[in-house]
């Protein structure tokens, strides 16, 4: 029981990164590649007020949350202006090339070291009839729900966010329409980055950060592929099941095997996913006419 429940809090994280996917891609079409990399830098931002600067929390996280802001704006305009109206191979190199480039810079102002990240959270443990909960993954589940409906809400129920959502069917279409794609794809980065720094809030709560923590990205990609870039939603279930999976794969076949299959679990679920379900459980179907 421990490890259902544990795994499931643990693959609404998952969801949580996952749902940064879904919307850059609604509001922009970019599948970023790089969001492993944009929620390495936010954990950097908040490190860098709470530890560097040594503020309190109360100034340390509205400041480390408008330097995301500013970080998800220069993104897009630095990488991704240009590319509005082009080709999605064009924009697909362009994510590979930001991947690079967010390492890379990373390095040079962070350094390669293992640093202590700020507990945001309290870490001790909850135990509710015998099982153990982990506490800032219950209170990261609970985050990502409310932030999942409330994005979801967005989206699909007012008027600004149905504009978005019309950007990543065509952005010449929205163009002809009326609509921004420039501002579409600027509000995308910056909540993309916004979701990326509360996700390394919650994920490397009181643990350690480094360049290589982007590697929760590539773990949240069949999250995002099996519930469909466009289910917001639907990314709450997919990572409870991956989640899950997963947890219950390191706790009762590791052993057996002496392997650590856990961890290419879901690795091995996304190459299923793209084999027979490629537009994922929940997501758009696009029907074209011959």
């Amino acid at each position: 029981m421990t490890f259902a429940i544990n795994g499931a809090l643990q693959g609404l994280l998952y969801a949580l990164v996952a749902i940064g996917f879904s919307v850059i891609y609604r509001a922009s079409k970019v599948f970023n590649i790089a969001q492993g990399e944009l929620v390495v830098l936010g954990g950097f931002l908040v490190w860098l007020t709470v530890t560097e600067w040594a503020l309190p929390l109360y100034l340390a996280l509205p400041l480390s949350l408008a330097l995301a802001v500013v970080g998800g704006w220069l993104i897009e305009g630095i990488f991704f202006k240009r590319l509005i109206g082009e080709q999605v191979f064009a924009m697909v190199m362009m994510s590979i090339a930001l991947l690079i480039f967010m390492r890379g810079f990373m390095l040079v102002v962070f350094g390669p070291d293992v640093r202590a990240f700020p507990a945001i959270f309290p870490s001790k443990p909850i135990i509710f009839h015998g099982v153990l909960i982990i506490r800032p993954l219950l209170i990261g589940g609970i985050l990502t729900v409310l932030i999942a409906f409330g994005l979801s809400y967005f989206f699909n129920r007012t008027r600004a966010g149905l504009s978005l959502t019309a950007v990543a069917e065509d952005h010449r279409t929205a163009m002809d329409l009326g609509i921004s794609v420039r501002r579409a794809s600027q509000v995308a980065w910056i909540l993309g980055m916004v979701l990326a720094m509360v996700g390394a809030v919650v994920t490397m709560n009181g643990n350690s950060i480094n360049f290589l923590a982007s590697g929760i990205g590539f773990i949240a990609i069949p999250v995002a592929l099996l519930a469909g870039l466009e289910a917001i939603t639907g990314m709450l279930l997919a990572g409870i099941l991956i989640g899950v999976t997963e947890r219950l794969t390191a706790g009762y076949i590791d052993p057996l095997i002496g392997a650590n299959f856990a961890s290419v679990f879901p690795l091995l679920l996304m190459l299923l996913i793209l084999t027979f379900r490629p537009s994922g459980f929940f997501g758009w179907k696009t029907i074209e006419r011959i």
